[in-house]
């Protein structure tokens, strides 16, 4: 079974960056994202990409946040500027390894390997 860490997380003030990181125990291939859920709120798409082809960014991101892979094809990153305190939440890495239904890029629910998070904090 692949294990995904995510690491990176950490409280920070609004206008700060993060970076996140996700290492795959049997590396990260295919569809690979990023996912964050807020206290209440459904999980939601934040940036992913299918191998080294265009990222997709949701709409609440884009200009602001990037989504990369190492040469290794172990680890998936996210990089976070000019955060906000709307992007507080716990963000999860995904890959997509056995297939199964899809339902777009930035839908949570095509995406069957997952990490257990690493938490997000942006202070105003």
């Amino acid at each position: 079974q692949v294990q995904l860490v995510e690491s990176g997380g950490d409280s920070v003030e609004a206008g700060g960056s993060l970076r996140l990181s996700c290492i795959g125990s049997k590396g990260i291939y295919g569809w690979m994202g990023w996912f964050r859920q807020a206290p209440g709120k459904q999980r939601e798409g934040v940036a992913t990409i299918f191998e080294d082809g265009d990222p997709l960014y949701a709409d609440s991101v884009k200009g602001r946040f990037t989504i990369s892979r190492d040469n290794a094809k172990t680890t998936l990153y996210l990089q976070m500027n000019s955060l906000k305190s709307e992007d507080t939440a716990m963000y999860y890495c995904a890959t997509r390894y056995n297939g199964g239904t899809w339902y777009g890029p930035l839908d949570s629910r095509g995406y069957d390997s997952w990490g257990r998070g690493t938490q997000v904090t942006v202070s105003s």
